[in-house]
């Protein structure tokens, strides 16, 4: 038999935001088949509990056995967020993994027409609360000398968008978050790295791939011949939370199917 330790997550605790639906939901549901227990968080509550009610249907688990738990939260709001560890903490345990997946984009337009409001929301939301985030559950990691955290970016930040420029502004700036606090955490055994994905076929990129136009630069241009779908995220997640992954920190990795290769 092949041996499979090295992706093994049982008795470890991981705390997803944006996990209601699209890769969020995705990346939960692998944490949980691979032996995590998962709070899921996102902005509504029942969305989070259909979906914590899926995983542990899906596996067979109820009562004390489930591995699935459900908690409402808007990642730009500190005091939320406090209140989502606690509760992990509380029901859950110490926290082994987090996934800060939530982000926003209010704004589709010109920088130089960007209002302050916009702007600042998008970077509190995409940058300043997985700050916040990295910094509520560090000390559970530390105390066990070991932890992952991964924060989903974008292909967006390797270079300027007419449209999206505040937005692929935001996700360089997380990358740069991420390349910091692995460098101030990996001392501590903590590891931090950042996912990049390109075009995901998801409720949050809809508009931006559901046209005639997107599915066919993504049949000629994408190497793989394909949009990414929120399933490709499920091995990457489990890859960065397990000891698979144990000397990888600090990095970016790009999920785009080919569509950003670099040097």
């Amino acid at each position: 038999m092949v041996e499979t330790r090295l992706f093994d997550l049982s008795g470890k605790v991981a705390l997803l935001t944006g996990a209601s639906k699209g890769m969020g939901k995705a990346m939960a549901t692998a944490l949980a088949e691979h032996g995590a227990k998962v709070m899921i968080s996102s902005r509504k509550l029942d969305q989070c509990q259909a979906v914590a009610d899926e995983i542990n249907a899906a596996l067979g688990l109820s009562g004390s056995d489930k591995r699935a738990y459900a908690m409402a939260c808007n990642a730009g709001y500190k005091e939320q967020l406090q209140a989502l560890v606690d509760a992990t903490r509380t029901q859950l345990g110490p926290i082994d993994i987090v996934v800060g997946n939530a982000g926003i984009n209010p704004f589709y337009g010109s920088m130089t027409k960007i209002p302050d409001d916009a702007y600042d929301k998008i970077m509190a939301t995409n940058v300043k609360s997985n700050l916040w985030l990295a910094q509520m559950v560090a000390p559970d990691m530390i105390a066990r000398g070991k932890g992952s955290m991964m924060f989903t970016s974008s292909v967006g930040a390797f270079g300027p968008s007419t449209q999206l420029g505040a937005y692929a502004i935001s996700k360089v700036a997380l990358i740069g978050l991420v390349r910091n606090l692995a460098a101030e955490m990996g001392p501590q055994g903590i590891r931090v790295n950042a996912i990049c994905p390109g075009l995901v076929r998801t409720d949050f990129a809809q508009a931006l791939w559901d046209n005639p136009e997107a599915e066919k630069r993504a049949n000629s241009q994408i190497p793989l011949r394909r949009l990414g779908e929120a399933e490709d995220f499920k091995g990457v997640a489990v890859f960065l939370a397990s000891d698979a992954s144990a000397y990888i920190t600090g990095q970016a990795l790009t999920v785009c199917g080919g569509s950003h290769m670099r040097a």
